[in-house]
């Protein structure tokens, strides 16, 4: 190799180098999503004492009507712990939770109820959260949403007894809504 081609060899690396490093730049000056904790589903998360709360909706149909909280509850220490969130006008539920375990309200033997839900569908509403072990409140932003989204439908609280009738009333027009599109569905 002569003294011409090893100077063409020796500019060309460099450009090489220049041109990754300045690829990878990129990545060196701005922060990495994988390193910061977020909530990637429509709920949100928090930490108080020994208990993390993920992925917290509230499911009503309307801000004066009652709403189900959804999401997952662990306890990391070894005693139980009771959560218990406040919401609007005096709304409050309890979630006892067993030691270094966790509960899921989704499911329907832990029904977990605010009544009122304190915000309407699509809206955030704000419930002061706290746990028994060190009596430590704290403020916490839970998003509510409404049956509109298919998964979320079944979680809607069902109507008491004193709104029975009222209910009741509205679904007589529904159901004879039910002939109308049976009836322009066979032209």
């Amino acid at each position: 190799m002569n003294r011409g081609q090893r100077g063409k060899l020796a500019m060309a690396t460099a450009a090489l180098g220049i041109g990754l490093l300045s690829l990878t730049g990129c990545g060196y000056i701005n922060p990495q999503q994988t390193s910061q904790q977020y909530s990637p589903s429509d709920g949100t998360r928090t930490d108080l004492g020994p208990l993390q709360l993920r992925n917290f909706i509230i499911v009503a149909d309307g801000a004066g009507k009652p709403g189900r909280v959804l999401g997952a509850v662990y306890n990391t220490s070894s005693k139980d712990v009771v959560l218990t969130m406040k919401g609007t006008e005096g709304a409050q539920t309890q979630v006892p939770v067993k030691p270094n375990s966790h509960i899921m309200l989704n499911d329907s033997a832990n029904a977990t109820i605010l009544n009122p839900a304190g915000a309407a569908p699509g809206a955030i509403v704000e419930v002061t959260i706290s746990e028994s072990g060190t009596h430590q409140d704290a403020k916490f932003k839970v998003p509510v949403m409404d049956g509109t989204i298919v998964d979320y439908k079944p979680y809607l609280p069902t109507p008491t007894a004193s709104s029975t009738a009222t209910s009741s009333a509205t679904a007589s027009p529904t159901s004879t809504e039910t002939p109308t599109p049976s009836s322009t569905v066979s032209p």
